[in-house]
């Protein structure tokens, strides 16, 4: 059996990132030897559709099982597709959460435990789009990330994953502001192509 957890550095001694497809690193484990093999998530930083090709390659390294902190609708439907059961709300390091998944202490997520997007265009608060709150979480997400949809459908709420670490927050927080300047630099150039165009 082979274990996939997104992790916030490689090696299971790492903590367990809460975002799927967003997430810096994965660790593979194998529960039986606690052998490991670790990779960067090259879809950590794409513009669109993260959670889709972070869990078809996933599916490709023959992971059978993904512990995670939150995982969104896209990701987990590719993930159920392909066989891969999701465990969501998991946190702590690596090394403990494949513990905790063989004394059974974790269960099977149901459904995606966050709206699709999610920390992309701001983090753990899941904002509703341009800024109207409605967040879950930590209340930080602005929803300006790249899904603007009004019509956006928030799943029911699952059970509340564990809040992070002071340090887990420190890091996420850093990435959330790596990612808020690159779209916001995206953004700039656009707005430059746009305006360029139309002279």
């Amino acid at each position: 059996m082979r274990i996939a957890v997104s992790a916030t550095a490689p090696g299971i001694d790492a903590e367990v990132e809460p975002r799927f497809g967003r997430c810096p690193y994965f660790v593979i484990v194998d529960p039986d030897t606690m052998e490991s093999e670790a990779f960067e998530n090259p879809s950590m930083m794409a513009a669109g559709g993260a959670g889709i090709s972070t869990a078809q390659m996933i599916a490709s390294k023959g992971a059978q099982i993904v512990l995670t902190g939150n995982c969104g609708p896209n990701a987990y439907q590719t993930l159920s597709a392909a066989g891969v059961q999701v465990i969501t709300g998991v946190s702590g390091r690596v090394q403990d959460a494949i513990e905790a998944y063989k004394t059974g202490r974790l269960q099977a997520a149901a459904q995606p435990s966050v709206s699709a997007h999610f920390g992309a265009g701001g983090g753990m608060g899941s904002g509703m789009g341009m800024g109207r709150g409605m967040g879950r979480g930590m209340g930080r997400g602005m929803g300006i990330g790249p899904g603007m949809s009004p019509g956006m459908v928030m799943p029911p709420a699952g059970p509340a994953p564990q809040a992070p670490s002071p340090e887990q927050e420190v890091e996420m927080l850093k990435g959330q502001t790596e990612m808020l300047m690159e779209q916001l630099e995206a953004i700039q150039r656009r707005i430059e192509e746009l305006g360029g165009k139309g002279k």
